[in-house]
This record gives structure tokens, sequence and C-alpha cells, in this order.
């Protein structure tokens, strides 16, 4: 499951992004003040830090800045400005994004789904089944697996969220865009398409890329 920390010295705004990304599949760990979340992230594994600017005793520009001597965790700041300096500022101290507040949940949330796919791993292995994005290539021992690019992507998705469920519009605006006009049921003979490469291989896919009846795909990991 992936780890957020998030990071604001209201403990209002903590809940309500608590609110908004537990949804989602995300764990959420909430602190008030930017000493402690430099600790935990020195002790804990974190997969994205959610940052506020503006807080008390150490604001979240000298956070990120003591942050970066550590770590390269994706951080998103949120700032009740949206005034062009503070954006430069947290960029250049090494925020990777921004929102400002008030947000909207859903720009949030892709947000923060942006900086974890730029983030993954671009290598992925489970029992032997090989995905390489800097190869552009799936493999399952010697055996190399031939897919589209579009079937690529989507196994891409799948593997590097495993347990998560993916609605079939959330895999058509993820692969396709926002802005296609693809209909749920093209997912629908890519995924069996998927399935049946990667069957041929002998890789035991079927207990692995689940159907979750009227909702979507997931990649199970057991």
């Amino acid at each position: 499951m992936t780890q957020i920390l998030i990071v604001d010295d209201e403990q209002r705004m903590l809940d309500l992004l608590e609110l908004y990304l537990n949804p989602h599949g995300y764990k959420v760990t909430k602190v008030l003040h930017g000493a402690e979340a430099l600790e935990k992230l020195k002790k804990e594994p974190f997969d994205l830090v959610v940052l506020d600017i503006m807080m008390k005793d150490m604001d979240g520009f000298e956070t990120c800045r003591r942050l970066r001597a550590f770590s390269d965790i994706p951080v998103l700041m949120l700032t009740a400005k949206d005034q062009k300096e503070d954006v430069i500022k947290g960029l250049n101290i090494g925020a990777d994004d921004y929102v400002t507040k008030p947000f909207d949940e859903e720009i949030l949330v892709a947000r923060i789904e942006a900086l974890l796919r730029r983030n993954a791993p671009s290598s992925i292995k489970v029992d032997g089944l090989h995905w390489n994005e800097e190869r552009y290539e799936l493999s399952y021992g010697n055996y190399s697996i031939p897919l589209t690019p579009k079937e690529f992507q989507l196994i891409g998705l799948l593997l590097k969220r495993p347990n998560h469920v993916y609605e079939r519009n959330d895999l058509l605006d993820l692969v396709w865009g926002f802005e296609s006009n693809t209909e749920g049921r093209t997912i629908d003979s890519h995924v069996r398409n998927v399935r049946e490469k990667i069957r041929r291989s002998g890789f035991p896919v079927d207990e692995h890329l689940k159907t979750v009846w009227g909702v979507g795909y997931k990649w199970m990991k057991k």
C-alpha cells in the first residue's frame, strides 16, 4: 500500500486530507510539525510527502530544504497563497509540485498520482515476470511477450499498484488520455489480449490479473 506522510499544523486540514486520500487506497500518516516529519522520514518508509508551507516553528520551505539533505522522496506542497514567488521558491528548494488551497479533491489526487507515476520503478519483477519500462519489454524467463504500446502501459499500471482496483474509466484516462472517445469495452479487449499473451509464456497470469466485476481490474499480489 502507498504510504503518504501529511504535514500541516492544522488538525482540521490533516483530517480532511486523510478523508480525501483513504478511499483511493493510500495509507496516511499525519504530523503537525516539520521537525516531527523529518524524524519520521528518517525512520519509516514513505512514498510521498504532502507538505503545507505556512506552518509555525518550521515552515514548509525549511522542512523541504532539510528533507532534501537526506531524501529524494516526492514532495507536493500545499499553499494558501497563489503567488508565483512561493511556487518558484518551493520548486527551487526541492518540491516536485504544488497545490493551492482551497483545492479540489480530484485535482489533489491527480497530482499525487502523477508524482507517484513519475517516481515509480522503471523495472518490476513478479515471480519471474519482468516488466522493463526502459527497454519497453515484458518477459517471463527467456520468453519475450509481444505487447502493443497500450497493452504495455496497461499492464505496467496494474503492476505498479498491486491490489489496487482500477475502474475502467480510470484506465481509459490514464492510458488513452482524458480526451479520448474510447469506450470501456476497449479496456476489456486489451485485458483479454494481455492475459492470453502472458498465458502463452507459461506465467500463471490468471492467479494475478483479476477482474473486479462491475468495476474494473487489479493485479493481485500474493
